[in-house]
């Protein structure tokens, strides 16, 4: 990818993208009351999602999220992820493929833990994020039903995966 292409169609403008949970919507309900009737795909309970989804959207780290919510980091993480956020797997587009191969055999799991890059934990995360997916009736509830779409960043981020360098790249 050349530079003429990650230039292209770049444009400045006045205004920035609101995110976050809804405020206000059409059903009356606050959030733990729209999560409710779907907690059973939930790892933790509505009212712990909502907390996390709340402050997350606030610009709360996730361990910071979790420990408001009275979760484990990787309990919120996974809420978020079943909610329709983005960006929550800690590996990249090379360490989600290698994930995806594991899932479906290809690799043994300390061959994939090896090449995937990250510690157990991350690889843990990133293993439940590509065996579930966002469940659609949370991310309407999560959005307050408008419709709204993904992380902008975290596409980028993705869609340039493949230029940027790592840590274990420096040494």
């Amino acid at each position: 990818m050349g530079l003429s292409e990650i230039a292209a169609g770049i444009e400045v403008t006045a205004r920035q993208e609101e995110r976050g949970v809804a405020a206000v919507d059409d059903t009356g309900d606050g959030l733990v009351e729209r999560l409710a009737p779907h907690a059973a795909a939930l790892p933790c309970t509505a009212a712990a999602a909502a907390v996390v989804l709340e402050t997350h959207a606030r610009g709360v780290t996730v361990g910071d999220s979790a420990r408001e919510a009275g979760i484990a980091p990787m309990t919120a993480a996974k809420a978020l992820h079943r909610c329709g956020v983005s960006g929550v797997s800690p590996l990249g587009p090379t360490g989600r493929r290698v994930v995806r191969d594991w899932l479906a055999g290809d690799l043994s799991r300390a061959d994939a833990l090896e090449l995937a890059g990250g510690d157990e934990a991350a690889f843990a995360l990133a293993g439940y994020v590509e065996a579930h997916e966002p469940i659609p009736e949370l991310t309407d509830a999560a959005r307050g039903g408008d419709g709204r779409g993904g992380n902008a960043s975290v596409e980028k981020r993705d869609a340039l995966g493949e230029t940027m360098s790592s840590v274990s790249d420096l040494r």
